[in-house]
């Protein structure tokens, strides 16, 4: 008898025929023999609505009372679900975050997890029902229901999972699994059978939305394996799993060098021009970043050959965070001596992505080849041990896409280039 965690996202339940879908879903795995717990995300756009409800009431909602407002979604459809697989015949119960045990920080619209106490949980499996929980929300120290972000369903479904250590954590949604590249701009694009944790976290922090970034760093720490998959189909999605594991199913069949192309058009680039060329500048022009809380992606400095004594420093950093980063980095300009600020919210990030680049020479060649023969200028480089991402013109973006994807032998009717192969 296995325990499955199943986790199914708003699309999966966005209206009444789709919830009755799901709970169908729900009680075969139960009848197969397996307990099953399961985490719902909110109906639909129901959290969007939610936040257009509170902008258009209060012109700044305070976070406490946001995090009440917008877990309400979730309670909704954690009832509905429930209702609909009690009429199936298979006893179920719902609990929000708090019933369940999750318990965060209190960071309200952004919280950790700092422990999960599943003792209700369990109980209901153990009594042979289905437990439904309530993603993205939890509760902190002063009893006050917090949520954990956006994508804070998947961070859920892996805590619990981890917590009930169970066999499984399926994450449904309305795709087969994780592609090579994104099907809506690179149709040659085809699902992946199976991914490492590395990969799937270079994949999920450059662009592609398949899964959230912390339910990945969370099952890696825990060794969970993930299976992605769609709550449309019951076909075989695309599974997470450690190095070790990956090497042993995919057996004597070697393995692409790259595993896909992401892309990420939700980034934009600042550069800070006139910096003064000296130890301990780039520390403290970081440090004002961090102390803003803000996020950046891709760092680059340059030495002006035609002006002494300066530098600039360019980075990425989600579009929505610009201003603020503007308005602190002007905050602190007599501090940092800078000479002036530019914005450029027209580029996208490109990334190479896949566990094969550690051992095979070429790729960077062929990386790089390909743009140049498709005519696409670089602004920014930034490599890891499995990934390569540059900054290009947000004109160019989906067509860098498509030529490397092509040029590693990803196209769907092509063939990929694997380990051992040759490098140029």
């Amino acid at each position: 008898m296995a325990l499955v965690v199943q986790k199914f996202g708003g699309s999966s339940v966005a209206d009444a025929e789709s919830i009755k879908r799901v709970a169908a879903r729900i009680v075969e795995t139960h009848r197969a023999g397996n307990r099953v717990v399961v985490i719902v995300s909110a109906m639909g756009d129901t959290t969007d609505d939610l936040i257009d409800l509170a902008n258009s009431v209060s012109t700044a909602p305070p976070a406490r009372e946001m995090d009440i407002l917008l877990t309400a979604g979730e309670r909704i459809s954690m009832a509905l679900l429930a209702m609909a697989v009690n009429d199936l015949g298979v006893d179920a119960q719902a609990f929000t975050g708090q019933q369940a045990g999750l318990y965060t920080n209190a960071s309200y619209g952004r919280a950790s997890i700092v422990g999960v106490v599943p003792e209700r949980i369990a109980r209901q499996i153990q009594n042979g029902g289905v437990a439904i929980i309530a993603g993205f929300q939890g509760v902190n120290i002063y009893d006050d229901v917090t949520t954990l972000g956006r994508g804070g369903s998947d961070t859920t479904a892996v805590a619990f999972a981890v917590a009930l250590q169970a066999d499984v954590c399926e994450i449904y949604s309305d795709v087969d699994g994780v592609f090579t590249a994104d099907p809506r701009i690179c149709p040659a694009a085809h699902k992946i059978d199976v991914l490492t944790y590395e990969e799937t976290l270079e994949m999920a922090a450059h662009g592609s939305k398949i899964l959230h970034l912390r339910a990945v760093e969370y099952a890696r720490r825990y060794n969970m394996p993930l299976h992605v998959r769609s709550s449309f189909s019951q076909k075989e999605g695309t599974w997470i799993v450690d190095e070790k594991t990956r090497n042993r199913w995919e057996g004597d069949n070697e393995a692409p060098i790259i595993s896909g192309v992401s892309h990420d058009k939700s980034q934009a680039k600042i550069t800070v021009a006139g910096l003064p060329d000296i130890p301990g500048t780039a520390s403290r022009l970081f440090q004002v970043i961090a102390n803003a809380e803000l996020n950046i992606d891709m760092i680059v400095q340059n030495v002006p050959t035609n002006v002494k004594g300066v530098a600039n420093i360019s980075f990425t950093l989600p579009i929505a965070d610009v201003r603020k980063a503007v308005d602190v980095l002007q905050a602190n300009q007599s501090e940092l001596g800078f000479e002036t600020i530019m914005e450029d919210d027209g580029v996208g990030i490109l990334s190479l992505i896949g566990a094969g680049m550690r051992s095979n020479p070429g790729v960077s060649a062929r990386f790089f080849g390909a743009l140049f023969e498709a005519g696409i200028n670089i602004d920014m480089i930034s490599t890891s041990e499995i990934r390569i991402s540059v900054v290009v013109s947000s004109d160019d973006l989906e067509e860098s896409v498509r030529v490397v994807h092509n040029a590693f032998g990803l196209d769907s009717e092509g063939e990929a280039i694997v380990y051992g192969g040759t490098g140029r």
